[in-house]
């Protein structure tokens, strides 16, 4: 019977339309399908039919190749004589999927390096919340091996305290992504996100949920705050050296003396008197001459100074007039001209000019009235086109009312008034000034000098009764004087070490900024309290949760346990 169904199924072999062959025990062609007719013709050896015939698995499996063609065969069955029917396919579509399995493969290989190399921890879950896989980086974070995650569910994980809250019970009820920050049990804060991975039917089938160890962002946020704190201070520093204008030697840092060179460069080209008023050692002079040097007039003329109060009064008239040849005893035969001729088509500078006797303020005042002067002794008064600018470090407005100073004279001075704050008033200029006449010591003598920080302090709290010039002559002193390199406070001169301990006695025991830190950390104590999250608190207090950070570490304050 057996014998009749294999005849039967040799028979129909020749009708099958897919690869078939039954070879014998040396390897000849018995039988072939319809499949193989035309590559038949005169062929009965597997050699004949194909290039190559490799059996696998004693004998059950074989691949074969005929041209650019592939085949797989299979052994269905056992006939007589040691012959075996082989049933096969040709394998292009087997050729793409195993090559589609083998970039499958590949990216698998990828994707596990990915994870397993991952800085974040990463954890995945089934939807009850058993724990597949995790990372290495799970055990940096949390101190524990991965391993022992494996097979736990979450809320055994909560129950011992490892986690705080399951962020994988909220992926499966909302059905998306959910990001939660919560310290872990090693005191470390962490961003946890779960995200859903969803089947065919919409089913909900794993949860990836990625960890983030906030403690080395916020550590990192913390270094980059400083950084930018220190990337601001350094353009404060660039901006206040941009600030600072060092021309004829005028430096300045503070919004006063700034608005003063802003005025002196509107008027620098406007021919109006100029009256400059401050205390000794301002600059006073200073802001004159740089009126002149921003003017057209400094191309045409001069800038001629005379202190009034520096010349006696019977020399002061023939020194701003001038006079003519034999005008009186000892006087030049030929001649002399007086200041305003000689600042003709420039400025000149009358400084200390409430030291002025009144008889000459008359002579003054008619050239201010007249534009012209007449030389002692002179028949004929002469044109001139002379700017006046004027200083002083009294009150002309109290001499005015004491009879000391013409009231007509004042206000043809007073047209445009520029009070020069002292130095007192304008701390901020202090350092700038001090490090500008150091450097011009350290050249002048050849030195390197350098002032130290306790210094530069006492400079600034110093009240500089000479204000300017007084801070020039003391820096020159120390630089010329000291045998160091660095100045300090023990190198001033016993007036000023006296002057530093009355300073240091008068200060209030707690300094700003000292009061400032304590409402500080009374405010981020209760929020600490409060909130939940240094993000919370960010938010409540208008800040950035890295300042928080930040803050929170500096007072040693804690988010409290019992508000999570």
């Amino acid at each position: 019977m057996n014998q009749l169904k294999q005849d039967s199924q040799i028979k129909w072999i020749k009708e099958w339309p897919f690869p078939a062959i039954i070879l014998d025990d040396e390897g000849k062609i018995k039988e072939w399908s319809q499949y193989f007719k035309e590559q038949m013709q005169n062929r009965n050896t597997l050699s004949d039919l194909f290039d190559r015939w490799i059996f696998f698995d004693n004998n059950r499996l074989a691949t074969a190749y005929h041209g650019t063609n592939r085949y797989v065969f299979i052994s269905v069955m056992q006939l007589e004589k040691g012959e075996h029917l082989y049933v096969g396919g040709q394998t292009s579509y087997v050729d793409d999927v195993m090559e589609e399995f083998g970039e499958t493969k590949k990216m698998n290989r990828a994707l596990d390096a990915i994870i397993e190399n991952s800085y974040d921890g990463i954890y995945i879950t089934d939807p009850d919340g058993v724990t597949i896989y995790t990372n290495p980086a799970i055990e940096r974070i949390t101190g524990i091996p991965k391993e022992y995650y494996i097979g736990k569910s979450v809320n055994q994980l909560i129950k011992r305290g490892i986690l705080n809250a399951s962020v994988t019970h909220k992926v499966v009820k909302q059905r998306r992504t959910v990001s939660v920050v919560q310290d872990n049990f090693a005191g470390k804060e962490t961003l946890i996100t779960g995200s859903p991975v969803f089947n065919g039917e919409g089913e909900i089938e794993q949860i990836v949920t990625n960890i983030r160890d906030l403690s080395d962002l916020n550590e990192l946020m913390h270094e980059l705050t400083k950084v930018n704190e220190l990337n601001n201070q350094y353009k404060q520093e660039i901006e206040k050296l941009r600030k600072i204008t060092n021309q004829d030697g005028v430096v300045f840092v503070s919004e006063k003396i700034r608005k003063i060179y802003e005025i002196a460069e509107r008027i620098s080209d406007i021919d109006a008197t100029v009256l400059i008023l401050g205390e000794t050692g301002v600059g006073k002079d200073v802001l004159a001459r740089n009126i002149f040097n921003g003017s057209i007039r400094s191309k045409k003329g001069d800038f001629v100074k005379i202190n009034c109060g520096a010349i006696p009064a019977d020399l002061l008239e023939s020194e701003l007039f001038g006079y003519e040849g034999g005008a009186f005893t000892g006087a030049n035969h030929k001649g002399k001209p007086g200041m305003f001729e000689i600042a003709d088509n420039g400025i000149l500078f009358l400084d200390e000019v409430g030291e002025l006797p009144l008889q000459l303020q008359v002579k003054l005042l008619r050239v201010l009235q007249e534009r012209e002067i007449q030389r002692i002794g002179g028949t004929k008064p002469k044109k001139i086109d002379v700017r006046i600018i004027a200083a002083t470090n009294r009150n002309l407005l109290d001499m005015v009312k004491a009879g000391e100073f013409r009231e007509d004279l004042y206000y043809r001075l007073n047209v445009i008034p520029i009070v020069i704050p002292p130095l007192r008033e304008r701390r901020e200029d202090i350092l700038a000034l001090s490090d500008l006449f150091l450097t011009k010591a350290n050249n002048q003598y050849k030195l390197t000098k350098k002032l130290d920080s306790a210094l530069k302090d006492y400079f600034f709290h110093y009240d500089w009764p000479g204000n300017v010039r007084e801070l020039i002559n003391i820096v020159e002193r120390l630089v010329v004087l000291t045998n160091g390199s660095v100045i300090s406070v023990s190198d001033l001169p016993v007036e000023y070490q006296q002057e530093n301990m009355s300073q240091t006695n008068s200060r209030d025991s707690q300094s700003l900024k000292e009061a400032v830190e304590g409402a500080e950390k009374e405010i981020l104590t209760k929020a600490a309290q409060t909130y939940q999250t240094t993000y919370e608190i960010a938010e409540a207090l208008d800040s950035s949760q890295a300042t928080i950070v930040r803050k929170l570490k500096k007072y040693g304050l804690r988010v409290s346990e019992k508000n999570r």
